[in-house]
């Protein structure tokens, strides 16, 4: 299959471009906001402390994500120029960094609310997957993050990505990241769990479904395989999410006996 000539620009005004990637992100917070509404009538939350809780959210994904690409993948980049990490326009977001930005806003919410740190990652953590959904497809119009050469009926000749066809693992993350995820955590959460328990999966789900399609997904360029010719640094940055979600589950329902 020869890859789709996707324009990167949605829409222009003038000077103004407004590009698809920056538009996933907004459908991401959107679709969370509606969800949380849901989640807010069977779970006593107010409105107003889901829309206060996705913009802490959202402050998180943006400057922990960037700050996380800068550190873990572009770091002699910007030790060389160090404004380079606020060209955000320019690309370059990391979930793992994004995922400890997101951590933090939780505990800055949860000094204001004074509600418990897991009672907050245990209520956000069903919608969390369909920003990533969006967020895989913004990849896919981007024709970046592709995988490695197959023969697959599936597989896609990307710009820049050589003459061969290889696995849109942008499409395999939208899938089990974003969509499999969802239901998963929505099913098990839509009845009351042990506190932590709703967040342990996630952590244990994500890292999981990552660490398998790193396996078909092209190593970053600037580090390549960092052991054993196949371990990259997206695997060695979600073993300590699987470890943690496995440790939530048990901890929850070991206190909750």
């Amino acid at each position: 299959m020869v890859y789709p000539q996707f324009d990167p620009v949605a829409l222009s005004l003038g000077p103004l471009q407004i590009h698809w990637y920056g538009l996933m992100y907004l459908f991401g917070f959107a679709g969370a906001w509606w969800l949380g509404r849901v989640r807010a009538q069977r779970n006593g939350w107010t409105a107003t402390e889901v829309e206060d809780l996705l913009f802490y959210g959202a402050i998180g994904v943006i400057v922990g994500g960037r700050l996380g690409y800068s550190i873990f993948y572009d770091l002699p980049n910007v030790l060389a120029h160090p404004l380079n990490v606020f060209k955000i326009w320019q690309g370059g977001m990391s979930f793992h960094g994004g995922l400890l930005g997101v951590l933090t806003a939780f505990w800055l919410f949860s000094r204001k609310t004074g509600k418990s740190y897991f009672t907050i990652s245990d209520f956000i953590a069903p919608m969390v997957p369909i920003g990533l959904f969006f967020g895989r497809i913004g990849n896919f119009i981007n024709a970046e993050l592709w995988g490695k050469v197959t023969d697959v009926p599936w597989a896609i000749i990307f710009p820049n990505g050589g003459p061969l066809p290889r696995h849109p693992s942008q499409l395999y993350e939208a899938g089990l990241e974003g969509l499999a995820l969802f239901i998963i955590l929505w099913w098990y959460s839509s009845k009351p769990k042990p506190l932590g328990a709703v967040s342990g999966l996630f952590l244990l789900g994500y890292g999981v479904f990552r660490f398998i399609i790193e396996l078909v997904r092209i190593p970053d360029q600037q580090y390549g395989y960092l052991a054993l010719d196949w371990l990259t640094m997206g695997q060695i940055l979600s073993l300590p999410m699987i470890f943690l979600g496995i440790f939530f589950i048990a901890r929850a329902y070991r206190n909750s006996n």
